[in-house]
């Protein structure tokens, strides 16, 4: 049986106390680095595909760096399932971003419509029983979620009035996030898709509370690499009500994914500018678009260029082919069509992993 919120205990204990300190140290370092790059949709984009992967790693849908940036380039030579739901993922990451933008604030129906992005279905919350969450490798049943419509709008309503209305907690917006996931997953409004639309309401909630000003904290890489913990200790709350060890896990994600995300922008900072530099010191068609293109598309393609910068496909073609030439970029064929790679930013964007 799901409790509604808010919860009535204490749950900020003093291990929690000590680690919000931190967590929240290392998220607003990551806000101020994030407002050092001159385009936004870079950081969107290039950290939103990593996002988009990871996130759907963690539900078994396995893809590669290359297969994910090809997708983004809609060749019709190029097709793959895995890649196309990870390129959902990032389309819904920027459609709950665009609805949450103007009033701050995360409906139903917005969840609803991210979720609906995701999954590219109109099914909305489950109305139909039978829905259980099992183990992958047993088959046996794990936990068995609400199974009726009516309870499922009621405890989706209560947890929309907890997202949006702060009278009704005074904790911490981190612990508050870290509550907010763990009733999203445990009500599991949907028949598909919770996970990933889940982990773009954490993101969302951050910039809600003005704690970023982009969605760019992707945690799914830490839920990844400590997934057994992440299942244990969303089912130790439901079966012990102990809350301690899953704030402080997800306090500890947003920690380390800040610094690491940090170390991550300084290095594609520092690339745009060697890459400004010797644009503009070596060609003469340099421009600022030209720039943020070859930093928003890891892998871009002579129709980005047409588009991004309002040139003809002769001149696109002229633009991308010179840069190849002088080793600023790689071209790979690909059926009848050419793409054409970044190569030392997708150096720092696959070193990580």
């Amino acid at each position: 049986m799901i409790k509604k919120l808010p919860i009535e205990k204490d749950i900020e204990t003093k291990k929690v106390l000590k680690k919000l300190v931190s967590a929240h140290r290392a998220l607003a370092e990551l806000k101020g680095i994030v407002a050092t790059i001159p385009n936004e949709n870079i950081l969107i984009n290039t950290l939103g595909l990593q996002e988009a992967k990871d996130s759907s790693a963690v539900e078994n849908i396995i893809t590669t760096h290359d297969d994910v940036y090809k997708a983004e380039l809609n060749l019709d030579s190029f097709k793959s399932l895995n890649a196309k739901e990870v390129q959902n993922y990032i389309y819904a990451l920027k459609k709950g971003f665009s609805l949450i933008s103007k009033n701050k604030i995360l409906t139903n129906r917005d969840i609803i419509a991210i979720q609906s992005e995701l999954e590219k279905n109109k099914a909305g919350f489950r109305k139909l029983p039978g829905t259980a969450l099992k183990n992958a490798t047993t088959g046996e049943t794990v936990y068995t979620p609400p199974q009726e419509y009516s309870e499922i709008l009621d405890l989706m309503s209560n947890l929309e009035q907890f997202i949006n209305d702060d009278t009704i907690s005074d904790f911490d917006p981190l612990v508050k996030m870290a509550i907010i996931h763990y009733q999203f997953e445990s009500i599991h409004p949907f028949y598909d898709g919770n996970g990933r639309t889940g982990r773009i309401i954490n993101v969302l909630y951050l910039v809600i509370k003005d704690l970023l000003n982009l969605p760019i904290l992707y945690l799914s890489r830490y839920i990844i690499l400590h997934k057994g913990d992440y299942y244990k200790l969303l089912q130790e709350i439901r079966e012990t009500d102990n809350w301690e060890n899953w704030i402080l896990y997800m306090l500890h994600a947003v920690e380390e994914i800040s610094k690491e995300t940090i170390v991550l922008i300084v290095k594609i900072r520092e690339l745009i500018f060697e890459y400004k530099n010797l644009l503009r010191n070596n060609y003469k068609f340099y421009s600022q678009d030209l720039l943020n293109n070859l930093f928003k598309h890891p892998y871009t393609k002579i129709e980005f260029i047409e588009r991004d910068l309002g040139v003809s496909r002769i001149t696109a073609a002229k633009y991308l082919n010179e840069l190849t030439k002088d080793g600023l970029l790689k071209k790979q064929k690909l059926g009848t069509g050419n793409y054409y790679i970044n190569v030392k930013l997708m150096h720092l964007l696959t070193m990580r992993i």
